[in-house]
């Protein structure tokens, strides 16, 4: 008997409207491999956006992901949050009234600086869902073309990273850390895993407050590969380690609009290179010594794909895109002071700049194909080479996990 196909799995990270940027990979992927397929697919923060409209779109991928671009393309900052100068000034207001009266319950209470209700209806829409179920991914499972389907979020205020998964035969799992729970998923799950901290309120599931995922996914690999993935194609929204532009040094005195985006930075900090490099190690060990096999160790391949630039300094070049009142309050942050900013790259969802990440998405994807194929272990469309020639396991970006019957145990 011949053995059975290695699963594959999508993993997307977060970064608010970077996430725009993921979709132009996978438009390229789309295009290079019409028949590929996903069968199990992860996400967090807006990663958990792009995830679940693949999720629940019952079409082959490719018509799946140019579904998925065109609601991008379409989206506005006004589809997302309230940025109208009441809407905004009034949560300004209510959050300087506490903070000057020490915590007197004097207001009513405000749960993130502005209003996402917007977000939650557009989602309703684009997925079809005016009960909040994800209807289509319980289809697409009963088809065979999901087995299962993770969406991260960080439980208030245990700060436990907790993966909501629907599949066929997905197991619960539960460490200090993190914790795996089988479930129908929801547009909550979405507007939860999004929930930038202190900005976006957090979300109800199951009777707990839980905030952006990224915010304790110390181990981003994890969640596809308890839901039993073989090889892992994770698509990050930040540049390489060392080829940031704050890496460079500067004489002047960081602005609060730097200091944020620090702090963004560290919500959307991915962890995937670590990751990777945890998985390698473990396939050595698994090639070396067979028998580890018993421990219920097994292989698990990843390629990461990153941006070739910095989309949060060509998110500064987009700065007066931002409605007036937003700019306003950007600007008065220092956004000026500084040529890279993640608080704006991450609000900033608006058409030019969405279509910029579109672009620098497809095109990063082109030059990767025959990585990724080589990964895949299949050719291209309109490639020479035959799929048979080419072994994913050989592949110098593969890499291994440690995992039990019932979640990986990552560091």
């Amino acid at each position: 008997m011949s053995p059975q196909p290695p699963k594959d799995a999508l993993l997307l990270a977060g970064g608010g409207a970077r996430g725009a940027y993921q979709v132009g990979v996978l438009r390229s992927l789309a295009r290079a491999f019409p028949d590929l397929n996903f069968p199990i697919v992860t996400g967090v923060s807006a990663g958990a956006i792009n995830a679940a409209t693949l999720a629940n779109t019952v079409e082959p991928f490719p018509m799946a992901v140019e579904r998925l671009a065109q609601l991008w393309e379409s989206l506005t900052l006004e589809q997302v949050f309230r940025s109208d100068f009441r809407a905004v000034g009034a949560k300004m207001l209510n959050w300087t009234f506490r903070l000057l009266s020490g915590g007197a319950h004097l207001t009513p209470s405000t749960r993130g600086m502005v209003d996402t209700e917007p977000l939650r209806r557009f989602l309703s829409r684009v997925l079809d869902t005016p009960d909040g179920v994800l209807h289509g991914v319980a289809e697409n499972i009963r088809r065979g073309r999901l087995s299962a389907v993770g969406i991260m979020t960080t439980q208030y205020p245990t700060a436990q990273s907790v993966t909501w998964a629907q599949g066929a035969h997905v197991q619960p799992w539960q460490s200090a850390e993190r914790s795996g729970v089988n479930t129908t998923l929801t547009v909550e799950h979405i507007m939860g895993s999004s929930s930038l901290p202190l900005v976006f309120p957090a979300a109800k599931i199951d009777g707990a407050w839980h905030g952006d995922g990224g915010i304790r996914l110390t181990s981003p690999l994890s969640p596809a590969v308890s839901l039993g993935a073989d090889r892992i194609i994770a698509i990050s929204t930040s540049v390489e380690p060392g080829r940031c532009e704050a890496d460079r040094p500067t004489e002047h005195y960081p602005p609060p609009a730097t200091v944020i985006s620090v702090l963004l930075e560290s919500v959307f900090l991915d962890m995937l290179d670590t990751d990777a490099s945890e998985l390698r190690r473990m396939n050595q060990l698994i090639a070396e010594h067979p028998k580890s096999q018993e421990l219920g160790l097994r292989r698990v391949d990843a390629l990461v794909l990153r941006p070739s630039q910095d989309l949060s300094v060509i998110a500064s070049e987009f700065e007066p895109e931002l409605p007036r009142v937003l700019r306003h309050v950007i600007r008065g942050l220092g956004s000026l002071e500084t040529n890279r900013s993640d608080m704006i790259a991450t609000l900033l969802f608006q058409p030019l700049f969405i279509r910029k990440m579109l672009e620098i998405g497809e095109h990063d994807g082109e030059k990767r194909i025959d990585e990724i194929a080589t990964f895949l272990g299949r050719a291209p469309v309109g490639s020479n080479r035959t799929s048979g020639a080419i072994d994913s396991r050989d592949a110098a970006s593969s890499s291994a996990r440690r995992v039990s019957p019932s979640e990986s145990i990552a560091a």
